[in-house]
C-alpha cells in the first residue's frame, strides 16, 4: 500500500484539534508511526520545571485520547494490515505510546561481532542485539543524507514500475 495513501487517510482521520499542524507519519510493512506536535506549555522555574511541565502534556494528551487512538488504531489495522503506533511531541521532548520492536535475524561474521561484544563490554550496549540497534541509529544519524537520497531513489524506482505493463 502507498505510504501516501496511508498519510493521506490519516491525515483525514485523525482529528484536527489533536496536534499543530499534520502529524509525522511514518510506516514499514509492519507498523505505522503517527506522532504530532503538541501545542508548547509555559511552566514558571528553570528547565527542570519545564521539561516535567511538557512530558505531563503528553501524558495528558496520551490519557485523553486513549479511547479515539484505539478505535483509528483498529480501522488502520483492517485498512492496512499493520500495527499503529501513536506519539506526541513538544520542543525536545517526545514519547511514542505502544509500538513494536521486532527480532530481525543476521548473520554476522567474527569482526562483526567482535564490534558488537566491544559495545556490551563498554557498557554501551546491554546485549549483543541493543548494540546492533545501536549501530543501526548511529548510521541513520550520521548518514542523513545518503539515506534521503537512497529513500528517493527506491521512490523513483518505484513509479517506474508502476508505469510499465502490468503482469
Amino acid at each position: 500500500m502507498a505510504t501516501e495513501e496511508i498519510k493521506g487517510w490519516l491525515v483525514g482521520r485523525v482529528p484536527r484539534d489533536w496536534y499543530v499542524g499534520e502529524p509525522e507519519i511514518r510506516s514499514d510493512e509492519d507498523e505505522i508511526w503517527v506522532v504530532g506536535t503538541l501545542p508548547n506549555v509555559q511552566a514558571a522555574g528553570g528547565p527542570e520545571a519545564l521539561t516535567a511541565a511538557r512530558q505531563g502534556a503528553i501524558q495528558r494528551h496520551r490519557e485523553e485520547t486513549r479511547d479515539q487512538r484505539m478505535k483509528i488504531a483498529e480501522e488502520a489495522r483492517q485498512r492496512y494490515r499493520r500495527n499503529l503506533a501513536w506519539g506526541a511531541k513538544i520542543g525536545d521532548q517526545s514519547a511514542l505510546f505502544t509500538h513494536l520492536s521486532l527480532p530481525v535475524m543476521t548473520r554476522l561474521r567474527l569482526p562483526e561481532r567482535e564490534v558488537l561484544d566491544t559495545l556490551v563490554r563498554a557498557g554501551v550496549a546491554r546485549s549483543r542485539s541493543h548494540a546492533l540497534a545501536w549501530c543501526v541509529r548511529l548510521v541513520a544519524k550520521n548518514e542523513a543524507s545518503w539515506m534521503g537520497e537512497l529513500k528517493e531513489a527506491i521512490s523513483k524506482v518505484g513509479d517506474v514500475r508502476s508505469q510499465g505493463p502490468l503482469n
